[in-house]
């Protein structure tokens, strides 16, 4: 992703730079988290919550950069996704960590969610997706809205076979969260990749 951004327009610098970072973030963590299981067979939850607070709010950042180079939006979109991510993960957290009850984090996270989604649907940033007039942004925000929808739909049915639905063995925990991990990061990423090099196209650049 940092090797291409050079090949793009202005337009995407910013969300080309985002998901460098969240893939750069992300690796540093698969390969210290491959260190620790390779060592000891153990996958702390600290670890891996401390990847998600990193990554998942430049994730949904993303929808709010793109929306902002092509149409007039309000900073309190930025803070709405913003708090609304940082829900999501700190209440998993807390909730897996047991600092809260594990049901309530369970439910805390949903909320968290359920309102990054509203906002993405009904709220402002899809009203801003639906008028900004950029058909290039207008898919990856289309696209990428999906994967929030039914990729992130993983992290809470793991924490609920994992915390509430009576356990699960940590092989099979790392795997589903690795192929969420790839889907919601390296794919999201990859579509944005795409429509920024269409878009080129589409303006003769």
């Amino acid at each position: 992703f940092f090797l291409e951004r050079g090949r793009l327009s202005n337009r995407w610098a910013t969300v080309m730079n985002l998901v460098g970072v969240i893939a750069l973030m992300s690796s540093i963590h698969y390969f210290y988290a491959k260190n620790l299981w390779v060592l000891n067979g153990q996958a702390p939850i600290a670890l891996r919550y401390i990847d998600w607070l990193l990554t998942f709010p430049l994730t949904i950042l993303t929808f709010y950069v793109m929306l902002n180079s092509v149409t007039d939006i309000k900073r309190g979109m930025f803070w709405r996704l913003l708090v609304g991510t940082l829900v999501f993960v700190v209440a998993g957290f807390l909730g897996a960590a047991g600092y809260m009850s594990k049901t309530l984090g369970f439910i805390v996270w949903l909320a968290g969610w359920l309102y990054i989604l509203g906002e993405l649907y009904v709220g402002e940033a899809g009203r801003a997706n639906a008028r900004c007039g950029n058909e290039n942004v207008q898919m990856v925000f289309f696209s990428n809205r999906l994967i929030i929808t039914i990729g992130w739909a993983i992290y809470p049915m793991g924490y609920f076979i994992e915390h509430l639905g009576g356990g699960i063995d940590p092989n099979s925990v790392n795997v589903i969260y690795n192929l969420a991990d790839f889907l919601n990061k390296i794919v999201f990423g990859l579509i944005i990749y795409k429509a920024a090099i269409q878009d080129m196209r589409v303006n003769g650049q």
